[in-house]
């Protein structure tokens, strides 16, 4: 430790910061150096590298306990650009770093968990209403209330290509009026919702930039729940589609008792 003592004795004469902690580095390589040769076997004038020091003080952390001088002596760049500081302060800044990332994940989980919580409520509203209807023009005007005011739809289109169990003036509304033949095909071959900008198929909605389609299936594909918006953003290619896909389930099974 006699070069550690001389080059502390140099930093209290004045020395400058950087050439401190170049030499105090200086002093841990020699200090180090000396450890990894004396616990492999080697001369202490044996070739060492960087690497082996690296290997030795992950290996034999205690080394800082017996040197804990060092701790205090060695100066290293601050990543802030403003000096040198010490090797437990340069710690201390990285334990901080690390903690507001940490910090930033949670509030991002937290934030996740809310709005997961504020759309299990809509969904279990939505569940309500379809539950609660009697009459197949009282789901339909339920589910077009409840997409559009909780869940901010605007534009919510129901297309059917199945019939109606019993003839009433529903028959005559627009969600069984005949859809273009390439669109319906391309329903069809949904295994999953549609998110994007455009449908791939012959459809479009006034006014609306951006589009869910959501395949209704029992046994087979009775039609489709379209969602659109102005906003681009509200659907897009790649988003998550759990929800949307349960709510095209729940529309199915609310809907086969009226259908045949």
């Amino acid at each position: 430790m006699k070069e550690i003592e001389q080059l502390a004795d140099v930093s209290s004469n004045g020395a400058s910061a950087d050439t401190t902690a170049e030499m105090n580095q200086a002093a841990l390589n020699t200090a180090a150096l000396n450890e990894v040769a004396l616990s492999s076997g080697l001369h202490a004038s044996a070739p060492v590298s960087e690497v082996d020091i690296a290997e030795y003080l992950k290996k034999y952390p205690q080394f800082f306990e017996r040197h804990a001088d060092l701790l205090t002596m060695i100066h290293l760049p601050s990543p802030h650009g403003t000096g040198a500081i010490s090797l437990a302060e340069r710690q201390q800044l990285a334990q901080r770093d690390k903690i507001r990332v940490l910090d930033a994940k949670l509030a991002e989980i937290l934030q996740f968990g809310r709005e997961n919580d504020a759309t299990l409520s809509k969904m279990h509203r939505l569940s309500l209403g379809l539950l609660a209807a009697t009459e197949f023009s009282i789901l339909v005007k339920l589910l077009e209330h409840n997409l559009q005011e909780d869940f901010d739809v605007p534009f919510v289109k129901l297309h059917l290509w199945a019939t109606l169990k019993s003839a009433d003036h529903s028959a005559n509304t627009p969600y069984f009026a005949p859809v273009d033949g390439s669109f319906m095909q391309w329903v069809e071959t949904l295994n999953n919702p549609y998110c994007g900008k455009k449908t791939p198929a012959n459809y479009s909605v006034e006014q609306a930039n951006s589009y869910a389609v959501l395949p209704l299936k029992t046994s087979a594909v009775i039609g489709v729940l379209v969602l659109a918006s102005s906003d681009e953003d509200k659907f897009y290619d790649g988003m998550g589609t759990l929800y949307i896909k349960r709510i095209g389930e729940l529309v199915s099974a609310a809907l086969l008792p009226y259908l045949n």
